[in-house]
């Protein structure tokens, strides 16, 4: 196994873990004072609806960049989409002042999404 394809499982099994393990559960990095997903978003003042979207955006890029592995075309999109979406969370972060370390997580998407790019580019 490539370390490109570890960097992918690394970042799908995150994603699953955020969006369908600890959906209900407070950590460390939630936003605002956040205890669950819900209060997070709420706390951005972002619609409880945009939740599931992104949710949904996420479980999609975890499993296409699993199965990327075999549709390598899949890789770039996906990569794009999520960084965008890892961005957008960094703003978020932004937007209700909280300490840099509630952003460690998109940080870590981020910078394993650049190697991923940097040794695929060819």
């Amino acid at each position: 196994m490539t370390l490109i394809m570890i960097l992918q499982l690394v970042i799908a099994i995150g994603l699953i873990n955020v969006w369908l393990l600890r959906f209900n559960k407070a950590t460390d990095y939630r936003g605002g004072d956040a205890k669950n997903m819900k209060e997070e978003f709420i706390a951005y003042g972002l619609p409880v609806w945009l939740m599931y979207l992104v949710g949904a955006m996420k479980i999609a890029i975890a499993i296409m960049l699993v199965l990327s592995f075999w549709v390598e075309q899949l890789l770039l999109y996906n990569l794009i989409a999520l960084a965008s979406l890892m961005i957008a969370a960094l703003m978020m972060h932004v937007k209700v002042k909280d300490p840099i370390k509630k952003s460690y997580p998109a940080l870590s998407i981020l910078f394993m999404i650049a190697l991923i790019m940097y040794f695929t580019a060819g």
